[in-house]
């Protein structure tokens, strides 16, 4: 018994003598926007790209990128970005997106923006107008690190007697806050980050003031020295977010939209990652109407949900300017008397009204589906949302879709 239990040590200990071992780099953090005002500036970001500081301005100032660079990691990593935002002036809710450039694509928004390329030809009978929403030749679409939605106005309008949101601020909020902080785990999007990467801010304003932005992204290595980075790989696929020369995509009113992939030979556990918000339309609109989104791979469905968010007047505090109503209704309270009820008018924000997916104040985290049956080779996914309605005039409906594979080798 003794000798067999000497063995098993011994085997044991092999084992461990024999376990790969990466050595430390430590953990670290890439500062990449501190305080950076998001504006709608013609005037001071003319059309094409404009540098500044080592951050490149796009889109007259709606889009800032800036080159990070990062340690060569050779143990596991977990990577975090974290995200503050205040109002500069800008007082309305607006969606925005940090995203970063695949290195791999050749033609992206920089060099469109220079001049230097042209988004890829499409094929009109399936994407429409939509160019850069897709993969084409020399180009990769551009992936999201987090999509958010901007509050009402919050930190530029929150002082406790500011003449705007003074009156508009119910009983029940005790303050309005002062910004906005949102964090989520982007550890499988590592392989874009690695070495260095271009990174960027959208937020898609349209006064001069805009947003003040801070954005980090942290990296928190593995302290046991076994724990070799995994070799993580991730498939860009779709990204409908209109950035620079693009437009407001409301194609899925009418039709689906498919896009082929390929899975490599030693690929494992791959997970579709989907990013959808619904947007424009006014009160009936694609915004605050439910709408059920289907993904489809090769033909099969894998996925059908309705993205919706009803929590949003847990957002109440970060909506200093936003529109108030009052809503007539009945209701039971204490009297001096005891219990009673009385007719009274209520006010109610735009803000606290439910979404598709998102609140003013928000991030939108991707729901993940896993692939785990899905086989190496030639795929196609489909994104299908059958209610869905066309931009009519000024009712701006429209879905912001972005959709990437992860997984590892």
């Amino acid at each position: 018994m003794k000798r067999i239990i000497y063995v098993a040590m011994l085997l044991i200990g092999i084992q461990a003598v024999n376990a790969k071992t990466a050595p430390a780099r430590g953990n670290f953090q890439a500062r990449v926007f501190s305080d950076l005002n998001i504006v709608f500036n013609p005037s001071k970001f003319p059309d094409g790209l404009n540098n500044s500081d080592s951050i490149i301005c796009l889109a007259n100032g709606r889009i800032a990128i800036k080159k990070i660079k990062i340690p060569d990691y050779k143990r596991n990593v977990r990577v975090t970005a974290k995200l503050k935002l205040t109002s500069n002036g800008d007082p309305w809710d607006k969606t925005g997106s940090c995203f970063i450039i695949p290195k791999e694509s050749m033609i992206n928004m920089m060099t469109i923006a220079k001049g230097e390329h042209q988004y890829p030809q499409i094929d009109s009978t399936k994407l429409e107008k939509l160019v850069g929403v897709a993969a084409g030749k020399d180009y990769l679409p551009t992936v999201e690190l987090m999509r958010f939605m901007t509050p009402f106005g919050v930190g530029y309008f929150s002082a406790d007697k500011d003449s705007t949101a003074y009156k508009r601020r119910p009983v029940y909020i005790d303050g309005w806050a002062q910004e906005s902080v949102w964090q989520q785990d982007i550890t499988d999007l590592y392989p874009l980050l690695q070495n260095e990467a271009y990174i960027g801010i959208y937020i898609d304003t349209w006064t001069d003031k805009g947003y003040k932005v801070n954005l980090e992204i942290n990296f928190d290595e593995s302290t046991i020295k076994q724990d070799v980075m995994p070799v993580r790989k991730v498939l860009p696929l779709i990204n409908t977010v209109y950035y620079i020369g693009q437009t407001y995509p409301d194609i899925f009113s009418r039709r689906d939209v498919t896009v082929p992939f390929t899975i490599p030979v030693k690929a494992k556990n791959i997970r579709l990652k989907y990013i959808v918000t619904g947007h424009g339309g006014h009160s009936g609109g694609d915004e605050f109407v439910q709408r059920e989104n289907i993904l489809s791979v090769d033909g099969a469905v894998v996925h059908r949900f309705t993205p919706w968010r009803n929590d949003c007047a847990s957002f109440r505090r970060f909506n200093p300017t936003s529109g108030v109503w009052l809503k007539k209704r009945r209701i039971a309270y204490i009297s001096e008397e005891g219990r009673a009820e009385k007719e009274i008018e209520e006010p109610i924000a735009s803000s606290d009204l439910s979404r598709s997916n998102w609140c003013p104040g928000s991030d939108v985290p991707p729901a993940i589906i896993p692939l785990d049956d899905i086989k190496a080779g030639e795929h196609t996914l489909t994104i299908s949302i059958p209610k869905a309605q066309a931009i009519d005039n000024n009712k701006l409906n429209h879905c912001l879709v972005s959709p990437y594979l992860v997984g590892e080798e």
